[in-house]
């Protein structure tokens, strides 16, 4: 007996996913991107600076690289803040060198506890981009709309004041979102953000208030993830880069332009053993053609006069 012709009929057998976020797209069928003056690859190098409060909770959880130690845990305290004291002018000190503009992630609080930090990445042309309050009040749905909309609106107002900037760029703290996140942060100017990783390009993503962008910013990568969770060495974390490089790299040259993120944390390849390693990886990939280091906000821009969102 032969199938009836609607065996084969399912309703749901189609791209697309399990949210309302975005829609389904295949990475290698979307249009051609072309970056200025015809690069192939975006370079987008992203330090971030952060404060872990002595006093940290952990509640509901621990941000990366939180401290562990019991009150006071003056271990782990100033290790995070040999980033804002000192990590922060090495990574800098790299990229001016190689006249790479950045986006370096701030959280929120440092525009009260270390302005002169603050004043010193805007002067060196800095884009700076809101990392939360700071690495204690981490984004999760137990938050009230309400609750989360102070904690993002205070965040800006106290980076946007210092810094004179419109900072449109967003990273949470520990990358965590309520559901409500990408609607709030449209809500207050934000442009992109950078916690979603499933990415190799900027895509849109739909909220209340119009569209916000996500951006590729690396996980595996992420010079913490690799170094202090993955437990890898230096030059094991500096050849992935270039192997990570060297794939999108060669992709640019058929399907369009890439962008290759650098997350970096001040605290983590600040530090004088480690920083040799970041110019190696810069070096290697400004040693190629058709490079264009920009910050987030530049990038976006190009992609947007050539995307249809």
């Amino acid at each position: 007996m032969p199938l009836p012709d609607d065996y084969l009929i399912y309703p749901a057998r189609r791209h697309g996913m399990d949210h309302d976020r975005y829609s389904w797209s295949h990475l290698f069928d979307r249009k051609p991107i072309v970056w200025p003056n015809g690069a192939r690859i975006a370079l987008w190098v992203m330090p971030a600076v952060q404060w872990f409060p002595l006093d940290m909770t952990g509640k509901p959880f621990r941000a990366p690289g939180s401290l562990t130690m019991p009150f006071p845990d003056f271990r782990h305290y100033t290790n995070r803040d040999y980033g804002n004291r000192v990590g922060i002018y090495r990574i800098l000190e790299v990229l001016q060198e190689r006249n790479i503009p950045a986006s370096v992630a701030v959280n929120g609080i440092l525009a009260e506890r270390y302005p002169l930090m603050l004043a010193d990445l805007v002067s060196a042309g800095m884009e700076i981009v809101g990392h939360g309050l700071d690495m204690e009040h981490v984004h999760h749905s137990g938050l009230s709309r309400e609750e989360e909309s102070h904690l993002v609106g205070h965040t800006l107002r106290l980076l946007r004041e210092a810094s004179g900037q419109p900072v449109t760029g967003w990273l949470s703290p520990g990358r965590a979102q309520s559901y409500a996140t990408p609607d709030i942060l449209a809500e207050h100017g934000i442009a992109y953000a950078c916690d979603w990783a499933n990415d190799d390009m900027p895509y849109a993503m739909k909220t209340e208030s119009g569209p916000i962008f996500a951006m590729p910013n690396a996980y595996e990568t992420d010079d913490r993830t690799v170094l202090m969770d993955f437990h890898h060495p230096e030059d094991s974390w500096v050849q992935q880069l270039k192997d990570r490089f060297d794939v999108l790299y060669r992709e640019a040259e058929q399907y369009g332009g890439r962008v290759m993120s650098i997350p970096l944390h001040a605290w983590v390849s600040g530090v004088p053993y480690r920083v040799s390693y970041v110019r190696e990886a810069l070096d290697y990939i400004l040693g190629h053609d058709a490079v264009w280091p920009a910050t987030g906000a530049q990038i976006l821009a190009a992609f947007r006069e050539q995307s249809d969102a």
